[in-house]
């Protein structure tokens, strides 16, 4: 296609570039923006190396002055977007990419991949926040998905409320908070539960949470507290039914005087399951496959669509398909959040004619200018975003049954 373009002269030619969605799947009635940061620094390091040259070049897949091009591809446009942690619907302008059209479509593979993968995750991890209300979750999917996925898996979880995870590498590149717990092949170990227990307790103190489910549940909490004493930090239950065995665990404990012992649960844990626990003695929760997976939803089902370009008189002129059942807007948009009196949103507000409505906040900041990154933040940033943003949000938007769209988004 660039090939094709640089040969009739038209990749050259300005050209805006749109990434949103024409629905929320599996009945989301919002959705959450994340991975920005990381197509920041995607963008910033894309680069076609000799390696990439050649194989492109000893494949035949393009020609030499294709070749030439790529060779010196630099992206000096600009980009804008909805800043991460913030809230999308169908039709947001979610991020918008201008520049040239060579340039700016080579975009298009490197950027969806990273937002659908980074807002399916983010959208079920609020979800999964919300049903908690003030217990922490722990994200521990790693081990379900794919090495690098499961890094930016926990960096979106803890965008959207997650308190920690079990993956060191986010830790090391993103500053997540790292926790975990032993598994039960720790126990299994060892010649007994009480040697297990007793080994963990004497390298990581009375403070840590020890593992009470691979044998019997009742007598690993009693030695558990016999060894760590009324001070011991969580039991961890991974089987069974959840409620039932915690109100059971909480009242041992209880009467072993291990009143600030917390519990903590897993087991194929989303928000549903969560939901369901609200009225159990649980003090936190530990979720993974669901969260890696976006609890059924692995996709954002994001596209990114060429919605304006230059004509041959240099005039940027509005572009949009027409295709049955994937019709898109033409135009360079811009869009806000109206808000009511009390500040809760009541709509999303796309416009081509750049003119702020009264009563709206505007949603779409600067990350990219003349090919330079200037929208880089923190994740905490993002995290604090993100909390803002869905206390906002009318309270429909956070039931779980499936539903439409919490806001309806007007296009003007």
């Amino acid at each position: 296609m660039v090939e094709a373009a640089l040969r009739s002269g038209a990749a050259s030619r300005r050209a805006v570039f749109e990434v949103f969605a024409r629905q929320l799947p599996g009945g989301r009635r919002y959705g959450v923006v994340a991975g920005t940061g990381r197509v920041l620094d995607a963008l910033e390091a894309f680069r076609f190396g000799d390696d990439e040259l050649a194989f492109l070049r000893d494949n035949e897949v393009v020609d030499e002055p294709t070749l030439d091009f790529l060779a010196g591809y630099r992206f000096g446009g600009d980009v804008r977007g909805y800043p991460e942690g913030e809230c999308y619907f169908p039709g947001s302008p979610i991020m918008t990419v201008e520049g040239t059209f060579a340039e700016a479509v080579l975009l298009e593979t490197v950027i969806l991949s990273i937002l659908n993968h980074d807002c399916a995750i983010a959208t079920a991890a609020s979800r999964m926040v919300h049903a908690a209300g003030n217990r922490p979750i722990i994200e521990m999917g790693s081990r379900r998905t794919h090495e690098k996925a499961a890094v930016a898996a926990a960096r979106a979880a803890y965008l959207c409320g997650f308190a920690s995870t079990s993956n060191l590498m986010a830790g090391r590149v993103y500053g997540v908070p790292t926790a975990g717990t032993a598994a039960h092949a720790f126990t299994l170990l060892h010649d007994s539960e009480e040697q297990a227990f007793q080994a963990q307790i004497d390298s990581l103190g009375a403070g840590t949470t020890l593992l009470v489910d691979t044998y019997d549940v009742a007598r690993a909490v009693r030695t558990a507290v016999e060894l760590a004493g009324p001070s011991l930090g969580a039991v961890r239950l991974d089987s069974g039914d959840l409620c039932e065995v915690a109100r059971e665990v909480r009242a041992q404990l209880d009467a072993l005087g291990a009143h600030k012992t917390r519990i903590i649960v897993t087991s194929d844990l989303d928000e549903y399951a969560i939901a369901a626990l609200a009225s159990a003695p649980v003090d936190g929760y530990g979720v993974g496959t669901s969260l890696v997976t976006g609890s059924g939803v692995p996709t954002a089902a994001l596209v990114y669509k060429l919605v304006a370009r230059e004509d041959a008189d240099g005039i940027m002129r509005p572009v949009a398909k027409r295709s049955v059942g994937k019709p898109s807007r033409g135009g360079l948009k811009q869009a806000f959040r109206s808000l009511d009196a009390t500040g809760t949103a009541v709509a999303e507000l796309v416009t081509v004619s750049g003119e702020p409505p009264a009563d709206a906040r505007p949603l779409q900041v600067p990350l990219v200018g003349d090919g330079e990154i200037v929208g880089r933040e923190s994740l905490q940033a993002a995290r604090d975003r993100h909390r803002a943003a869905v206390a906002e949000l009318p309270v429909t938007a956070h039931q779980l049954s499936r539903g439409d769209a919490a806001l309806p988004t007007v296009f003007d």
